[in-house]
């Protein structure tokens, strides 16, 4: 990697990284892997799954999934926004990042971090494992799922820091070893999108050939295809969504009416029907008031909130309304026991991937190459679990839901973004939609107005490196 002895050598000398299976309701258990493991391959099954354990503790982090990256993906967008509470988001917002940025310094620290860990189980011979052949299989599918973290990984820092729908055809440094000395050059934009494919194939080999299943909060083999799904449809790979969809289809259940609120819920953590990927969390672990939750709710900072005109656009008998509380001329989603993020403060597991959304992929996958006839299937198979009765002053039902459903014929793209808004609203995806289907993203009247800066800024620590071949992007300081 380029020099990121900031980064990664820190974290390799006093490696933090979980241990053994992790439920639902139960803490991490962590130990500390010190030089020594940093100094010779990794020989045991428990080595490799504590490492990777460890990318898990490192994508939950508060800079990661915990909550800034979510955040990114929502407050430059158009349903949501940072009102600046606090101070936060505020250099993210108004497009006035510099190569100093915390922001763009830590989640990129972060996430090369959580690269570096799994490098470190993507590079041992498996066949030197000791134990038996079971214990090989077993480190065979934890190498898999760390192909399929560092594909994640790759696809979070491209959608960051790289070009691609912002203008330029660079990607982001792509290390594919543990070595801190080691000085890359940023691949393109196509060099970048072939490794990101090559190590979720990769991980799909592994894991469907030593397949030992998983709970939800690990990388398991439906929890990949759902990511890889996510990643396609970023892309624009229409037909390889349309298999993955297909693939997935069935295996979960869309979250009824009654049930919709309870699946974000602590008490739901790993067995929410429609829950495919969770990170857990726990209570010695929660992220407290650093948590996404804190950042959203008007009982915390009360800094990210939903527009009113992403709020207008719920109909009355719209189940999904409900999460969102009006309070004080804003929109929250979380606000005492209501909305999406409703339980104790940092400590819920942090959702990866719902059912949900590989639906909604499939309806513009389908939209685009495929059967009309499948993606309006798709859409009313969701609707069927958000729209309520219509009913009069009297209570009595005036349309039913089923009503409702047969006077809809047919969908088109602006449907499916209006369904992708109201579905997925917080969950940290809307400014990538808005980018790769090319539409308007808002800025604030005081935003600085020049599009390089949609892709945020490479750290100066990795640019100012001397002899480095890393590049800036353009706009910025460094």
């Amino acid at each position: 990697m380029n020099k990121m002895n900031k980064i990664i050598k820190i974290s390799f000398l006093s490696l933090i990284v979980g241990i053994g299976a992790i439920s639902c309701s139960r803490d991490f258990v962590e130990t500390e892997f010190h030089q020594s493991i940093e100094q010779r391959p990794l020989e045991s099954v428990a080595e490799m799954n504590s490492f990777v354990n460890g990318a898990y503790a490192s994508m939950r982090s508060a800079t990661y999934y915990g909550c800034d990256f979510l955040a990114y993906g929502e407050v430059r967008s158009d349903e949501m926004i940072s009102n600046l509470a606090a101070g936060y988001y505020t250099t993210v917002m108004n497009y006035a990042m510099t190569s100093n940025d915390p922001y763009a310094n830590n989640t990129y620290n972060q996430i090369y971090t959580m690269i570096a860990k799994v490098n470190t189980v993507i590079n041992t011979d498996v066949n030197k494992i000791q134990g038996t052949d079971l214990d090989r299989q077993d480190a065979y599918y934890a190498q898999g799922q760390a192909y399929g973290l560092r594909a994640i990984g790759f696809f979070d820092l491209f959608r960051l820091y790289g070009q691609k729908y912002t203008g330029g055809t660079l990607g982001i440094v792509l290390p594919l070893e543990y070595d801190p000395k080691a000085l890359m050059p940023r691949a393109t934009i196509e060099q970048t999108e072939a490794q990101i494919e090559s190590d979720f194939e990769k991980a799909l080999d592994m894991m469907t050939t030593y397949n030992r299943g998983g709970g939800k909060t690990e990388l398991t083999l439906n929890a990949l295809k759902g990511m890889m799904s996510r990643y396609y449809l970023y892309k624009g790979d229409y037909a390889k969504v349309r298999t993955l969809t297909n693939d997935l289809h069935g295996r979960y259940s869309i979250a009824s009416p009654e049930l919709l609120q309870v699946t974000f819920g602590f008490t739901m953590n790993g067995a929410a029907p429609n829950s495919i990927f969770e990170l857990a969390v726990g209570i010695n672990s929660s992220l407290s008031t650093s948590s996404y939750r804190y950042k959203l709710s008007a009982n915390g900072y009360g800094n990210l909130v939903v527009n009113a005109s992403t709020y207008a656009k719920y109909a009355d008998n719209d189940v999904r309304k409900a999460l969102i509380t009006p309070y004080n001329g804003s929109y929250y989603l979380s606000f005492n026991a209501n909305g999406k993020y409703t339980q104790q403060v940092g400590a819920d597991n942090i959702k990866m991937l719902r059912y949900e959304e590989i639906i909604l992929n499939g309806v513009e996958a389908e939209l685009n190459g495929g059967s009309p006839t499948k993606a309006l299937a798709y859409y009313k198979e969701l609707l069927g679990n958000r729209l309520l009765p219509i009913t009069d002053d009297d209570g009595n039902v005036v349309s039913s839901v089923q009503d409702q459903l047969n006077a809809i014929t047919s969908v088109d793209m602006d449907m499916l973004k209006e369904e992708r808004m109201k579905e997925l609203l917080g969950e940290g995806l809307r400014q990538w939609d808005l980018r790769r289907w090319g539409d308007p993203v808002p800025r604030p009247a005081i935003a600085n107005p020049d599009p390089n800066l949609n892709a945020f800024p490479i750290p100066r620590h990795e640019t100012d490196i001397a002899g480095t071949p890393v590049v800036s992007n353009p706009g910025y300081d460094n």
